[in-house]
């Protein structure tokens, strides 16, 4: 018989809600991160358009479907964001690129919550399970968004260094709208290097973690939010160690390419899901021929 604690019928309909939330935090933690991942993709699918409008011909992929779409009216702090990303070259004062390089951050951070954040379900839907178990038997637990936000926070840092990647990248000397030999011979090394990163040992370290953070999880298990918090960096490490690389190939197809953003987080979210490494040396093998490729064309 449920007890006087676990009957919510004399609260009201907003209490009865609130309260079932708070007994399973499963349900917010699908709720914020579902609704972080679609703002994501809305911000990222706006800046695009808005940077195809702004740069047409550029014969990138998907640009004919994004010209057919309208440009949604946006408030002037994205507007501002917008024009940060989108400048080909960085600002003449160190004010204008430092704010330039954290427009660029914030940027490569809202790709990391759209590509990588739905390939940490594994991750994520486990710590809830033993977080559940936890609960069941009157054991205290730590919320599961606590282990989350220790993950982004690597993600976050990530996106401080591809921002830095990036405003080296457009300083390049490049004439006109054509790729130069010095932007393509770089395309060319950052492509080299995500294949060949896909053969290496610690990129197979780093994906058996992601398959498998069951044991992880589990062996570290903690009441403590400092200790959950810290389990979410090391996560969030091995998630990087695991990807990191093949955002690099958005430097090759165009930073703001919706469809190479797309094809790579849904890589990432197979990747972690099917067990062996046919599909991690396939993509590395496409890179490296990618790479040879560009390298004889830049040259």
């Amino acid at each position: 018989m449920a007890t006087r604690d676990d009957d919510f019928r004399h609260l009201d309909p907003a209490g009865r809600v609130a309260a079932g939330v708070a007994r399973n935090p499963r349900i917010t933690v699908i709720a914020v991160l579902s609704l972080a991942v679609v703002l994501a993709w809305t911000i990222l699918a706006a800046m695009a358009i808005r940077g195809v409008a702004a740069n047409p011909g550029l014969d990138g992929p998907g640009e004919a479907l994004l010209l057919q779409l309208p440009e949604l009216p946006l408030p002037g702090f994205l507007q501002r964001f917008f024009t940060l990303c989108l400048t080909p070259t960085p600002a003449p004062d160190s004010i204008g690129m430092a704010t330039q390089a954290a427009a660029l951050a914030g940027m490569w951070f809202l790709m990391a919550l759209a590509t990588m954040l739905p390939s940490a379900s594994p991750m994520i839907r486990t710590y809830c399970e033993i977080a559940d178990t936890a609960r069941q038997k009157g054991e205290p637990s730590v919320h599961p968004l606590v282990l989350v936000a220790g993950y982004l926070v690597v993600w976050l840092a990530a996106s401080v260094g591809f921002a830095a990647l990036t405003l080296s990248v457009q300083a390049l000397p490049s004439p006109g709208r054509t790729f130069g030999p010095a932007t393509g011979i770089a395309g060319a090394a950052a492509l080299l290097v995500a294949g060949a990163y896909q053969f290496t040992s610690l990129k197979e370290a780093c994906l058996t973690k992601c398959r498998n953070p069951f044991s992880t999880l589990f062996s570290r298990w903690s009441d403590r939010p400092g200790r959950i918090l810290r389990l979410g960096v090391e996560q969030g490490v091995w998630c990087l160690g695991c990807c990191w690389a093949l955002m690099l190939v958005m430097f090759c197809v165009g930073v703001m390419n919706l469809l190479w953003m797309t094809l790579i987080g849904l890589f990432s979210l197979v990747e972690k899901q099917v067990k062996g490494r046919f599909a991690t040396w396939t993509a590395g093998a496409i890179l490296l021929v990618w790479a040879a490729a560009l390298l004889l064309v830049s040259l």
